[in-house]
């Protein structure tokens, strides 16, 4: 049987499975692709600690499905992705590189659309994410912000991981610790 750590997140506990990686670190894994319930209830949680930003932003692919849910709940008709890789209708957007992440371990790029771009400038954007931890990750996000000309208001996490509980700048449903 695999080894799972309970989390309480707002009143509904989740079994993460604990999973090792490749630096020595186990993480307790959280991971919201196919449980539409839990997205559903992360999400509307979220959306009231929120209410006052403008645009969302989040990165592919696990904040999808929680930012939609997010913006569903504020009647936002339109959020911005930031994308690991240049897609083709990309031509006119923007992109920056940022430091790895727990679970990559290698530098990264975030393309941004010219769409979302234009989303973005001159608002008040909240960057919504599943799980915080190195902070790598949410600095992209936020390079990203800036570059397009937005103006990075909130942070929202569903977990924090690890000392980024302890972080100031940022919102979050529950913590998970590093393993």
């Amino acid at each position: 049987m695999s080894k799972v750590f309970k989390v309480d997140i707002k009143g509904v506990v989740a079994d993460l499975p604990i999973l090792p990686l490749p630096n020595g670190i186990n993480i307790a894994f959280f991971n919201l692709h196919g449980n539409p319930n839990l997205t559903e209830h992360c999400g509307k949680e979220l959306a009231k600690l929120t209410d006052d930003c403008e645009v969302l932003i989040t990165a592919e692919s696990k904040g999808l499905q929680l930012t939609h849910v997010v913006a569903r709940e504020l009647n936002h008709p339109y959020y911005a992705v930031a994308r690991k890789s240049h897609k083709l209708y990309m031509q006119d957007g923007i992109d920056i590189s940022y430091g790895s992440s727990i679970t990559t371990g290698k530098e990264q790029k975030f393309y941004l659309s010219k769409h979302d771009v234009d989303l973005i400038k001159g608002k008040k954007v909240c960057i919504v994410d599943d799980v915080i931890s190195t902070g790598e990750s949410v600095k992209g996000l936020e390079t990203l912000v800036e570059k397009a000309g937005g103006i990075v208001y909130k942070k929202l996490f569903v977990l924090a991981e690890g000392d980024a509980k302890d972080r100031a700048d940022i919102s979050y449903l529950a913590t998970i610790p590093l393993l």
